[in-house]
């Protein structure tokens, strides 16, 4: 009878390791998921803007823009100076972020879907000056506004972008929830400061791996770690990183080439 009790008992407690695990590993795909498309609009934002400031005329224009799916397209519209008019549509794939299949270079009125995005983002942006939010950039670094509509809200994150050369932007991001309107409802910081990471250090040598920790707070690797790091660190030759987590007593270790993450214990 005992051992029968015991058998039992170790397969309930085989099922909670397995469901624990499984959960784990949902989550993390979930936080995959999302940053792949955070990278994908970021990374059009680059290669878009880069073409749009080639061209004189275009550039004296330009008075900010809106990036937008639908399946696997991604488009990124440019706006006049006046937040009425577009002057520039670049349309990617994502299975090619470098180089769009289509360019529009003439004059029109915004659409439906890119006044609605400007709209909310200008919505949110505003709010953002109430002190409650604690909204502030360092010296160096810029933010970079990635706006994502979901079927009921609308995510605004915030990451930081430098000019800085051998150096990843961890750090000082943010997420705002906010309803169909613009109206926040939600918001997370997920880190409390910059951590930037250098990949050289200070007698040359070149760092292959970086590593940062979060606080219980941030219990997993985050979106916005995985988007700076496929940003920066494939300019720089940095193929992995890792994030030590507080609450859960794991590293999270993401590998670029295979865009993976994977757990590790301390």
């Amino acid at each position: 009878m005992k051992k029968h009790a015991l058998l039992i008992l170790l397969l309930i407690f085989t099922s909670l390791c397995y469901s624990q695990s499984d959960t784990l590993q949902t989550k993390l795909n979930s936080i995959l998921k999302e940053a792949n498309l955070l990278y994908n609009y970021e990374k059009i934002a680059w290669n878009a803007s880069d073409l749009l400031m080639s061209k004189a005329k275009l550039k004296k224009k330009y008075g900010g823009y809106v990036i937008y799916h639908s399946n696997d397209t991604i488009y990124a519209s440019f706006i006049d100076k006046s937040q009425k008019n577009r002057i520039a549509k670049y349309s990617f794939t994502t299975s090619n972020l470098s180089k769009p299949f289509n360019t529009d270079l003439e004059k029109n009125l915004l659409s439906d879907i890119e006044q609605e995005y400007l709209n909310v983002k200008i919505k949110i942006v505003e709010q953002l000056s109430d002190p409650k939010y604690k909204v502030g950039f360092p010296e160096g670094f810029n933010p970079n506004l990635v706006l994502l509509k979901e079927q009921n809200e609308y995510k605004l994150y915030i990451i930081m972008g430098t000019t800085k050369s051998d150096l990843i932007p961890f750090g000082n991001d943010y997420l705002f929830r906010s309803d169909l309107n613009g109206k926040i409802t939600e918001w997370e910081k997920f880190h409390s400061r910059m951590i930037p990471a250098q990949s050289k250090m200070p007698g040359g040598a070149v760092v292959i791996s970086a590593i940062h920790s979060h606080l219980k707070s941030t219990p997993y690797i985050t979106a916005t770690d995985i988007c700076t790091f496929r940003l920066y660190g494939s300019l720089i030759g940095m193929k992995e990183f890792m994030v030590l987590s507080t609450a859960l007593g794991k590293y999270f270790k993401y590998n670029i080439e295979t865009n993976t993450i994977e757990i590790t214990e301390p």
